[in-house]
């Protein structure tokens, strides 16, 4: 048998070794409950949504379907990405001036009777998330006349909402609004406000004046909403979604009286510098995948406990939020972005290989193919 041959063998040994050692192989847990997907989104770093795993929104609402004096114009155009010049940064201005970030914005001024707004919105590629924990760190917008959000969807009747209305924003209140779209609500001509899943929570800080981490918590009994690692609210009953769906970054304005108000009289900006999901997949492929990569729950470091944070993400400090996909062998067989800051790779997202596996390759490869000339 050559040299290469035995090499060969000895590396699929290796391959098979390796991939059963990677960190978090398991999944990742959240105050107890295990979650076996990933999905990261560092906007302080990402050039455009081709790394991001996020698709910008392209329709148009009239204003009878919008339910409101105007309709919606979503367009990639007020989704601007605007990084920070090093990646070694964490807080400051991007490039572009202003807060880094992704920028979703709502033009301002008067469309005319009947006209359409424009404004931004986005969606996460994966429409399989069944539930989970799911974070954005968010500034919203101070010019009054907008309805920036936070949330999940999957249709009118199954959608988990954080919305902030910023005409509701004075020195003395500062809420945000938590929302269950479900039957209930389209019963009630899709006005939430009417239900028992909908609540306005007064927050101890100013949602405009800097960037904070909203959260909700999917179970598959309850909701539970958080900010800045606070518990806000629990909503449970029929209310609670049941089926797979997606992330959404949206903000809009049709000049509601009751909702959004608005338009706003100048551009209004929400940005976000980052976005953190983990959950179950409902897709077969994927709970095959885990099950093939999972070899020992209990083994050391097979589960990793996802950080919470202990400080509003704002500034050089606390701005730098813990990326598992940012990490070395963290994120094996999950789905991440190619441009990470601590690298000199970027492009797009892809499934990420265990890192010793591809160490392990290159180094016995190397060997073997030397043994084989020297000989």
């Amino acid at each position: 048998m050559s040299l290469f041959v035995r090499a060969a063998t000895l590396l699929s040994a290796l391959l098979f070794a390796s991939s059963a050692s990677a960190d978090c192989e398991c999944g990742y847990v959240v105050n107890g409950t295990l979650y076996t997907e990933l999905s990261e989104s560092d906007f302080l770093h990402l050039k455009n949504t081709n790394q991001s795993g996020w698709l910008p929104q392209e329709y148009q609402i009239r204003s009878n379907v919008a339910r409101g004096p105007f309709g919606k114009d979503a367009s990639s155009r007020q989704v601007i990405f605007n990084p920070l010049e090093s990646r070694y940064d964490w807080a400051g201005d991007g490039i572009l001036g202003g807060d880094a970030g992704a920028q979703i914005i709502v033009r301002g001024g008067d469309p005319g009777e009947g006209g359409l707004i424009p404004m931004g919105e986005m969606a996460t590629n994966r429409t399989d998330m069944l539930y989970g924990s799911f974070r954005a760190g968010i500034k919203v917008t101070d010019q009054p006349g907008t309805c920036g959000a936070f949330f999940w969807y999957l249709d009118d009747t199954q959608e988990i909402d954080m919305e902030f209305l910023s005409s509701q924003f004075n020195e003395t209140s500062h809420p945000v609004n938590l929302v269950l779209q479900s039957e209930a609500s389209r019963a009630a001509g899709y006005d939430a406000v009417a239900t028992d899943d909908f609540q306005v929570h007064q927050l101890p800080f100013d949602p405009s004046g800097g960037f904070h981490e909203y959260r909700f918590d999917w179970f598959q009994d309850r909701i539970e909403f958080y900010a800045d690692g606070v518990l806000l609210k629990t909503m449970s009953g029929d209310g609670v979604p049941s089926e797979p769906g997606h992330l959404m970054l949206s903000q809009w304005s049709n000049g509601d009286p009751k909702w959004s108000g608005g338009p706003p009289e100048q551009d209004a900006i929400m940005t976000v510098n980052y976005v953190k999901a983990y959950f179950n997949s409902s897709d077969t492929k994927r709970q095959d995948d885990w099950s093939n990569r999972c070899r020992d729950i209990n083994a050391p470091n097979a589960t990793c406990e996802v950080p919470e944070i202990t400080a509003p993400p704002q500034g050089n400090v606390s701005a730098k939020t813990f990326f598992f996909s940012q990490q070395q062998n963290m994120t094996v067989n999950q789905t991440v972005p190619g441009d990470n800051p601590n690298t000199e790779t970027s492009g797009a997202w892809s499934i990420r290989p265990s890192v010793q596996a591809f160490s392990t390759t290159m180094i016995l490869l190397s060997f073997a193919f030397f043994m084989e000339w020297w000989s």
